[in-house]
């Protein structure tokens, strides 16, 4: 589940400008009407709401750094060798820390054999203090986890392969 970042820059209190009921109807609109950005200006007071990672100021931003500026994570490296690709991959839509698990306690969303659907959740990456469901833009057998659990990704970077 993606988590709202919540920026608030106000001069003595919250409570005086905009009442939490407030922001919290604004939250429910932004989830209703699937907006990702909310800005509001008032006179001594600034709330600034936005759901996920901004992806297209990313892939700007990517896009611009030259090839061989891009960094490779050793750690992103798995530990053993993965074979060629020989079906389809999932690629990581942003930069980012790779996670197979919603939460520290939680089983893995997906493990190798896994069989997955288009749009079925398969993992999280955190970008920004925002967990990001990543969800399967093919449907196949997971054949192998490239991307190593807790470790770095970049865009477009191979987090599965799969049949």
């Amino acid at each position: 589940m993606a988590r709202l970042a919540l920026s608030l820059n106000q001069h003595p209190t919250l409570s005086r400008t905009v009442d939490l009921q407030e922001i919290r109807r604004i939250v429910e609109l932004m989830n209703e009407h699937g907006l990702t950005l909310f800005d509001l200006t008032k006179k001594d007071f600034h709330l600034k709401l936005k759901k996920g990672a901004d992806v297209d100021q990313l892939r700007s931003l990517l896009a611009s750094l030259p090839s061989a500026a891009a960094p490779t994570s050793a750690a992103a490296a798995p530990p053993v060798a993965v074979p060629a690709a020989t079906g389809g991959e999932i690629t990581s839509p942003m930069v980012g820390t790779f996670y197979l698990k919603p939460a520290p306690d939680a089983p893995d969303l997906i493990e190798i054999g896994s069989t997955v659907s288009i749009g079925q959740t398969v993992c999280i990456i955190e970008a920004m203090k925002v967990m990001n469901e990543i969800k399967a833009e093919q449907a196949g057998v997971i054949t192998a986890i490239v991307a190593r659990n807790g470790a770095p990704v970049q865009y477009g970077d191979v987090l599965f392969r799969l049949q």
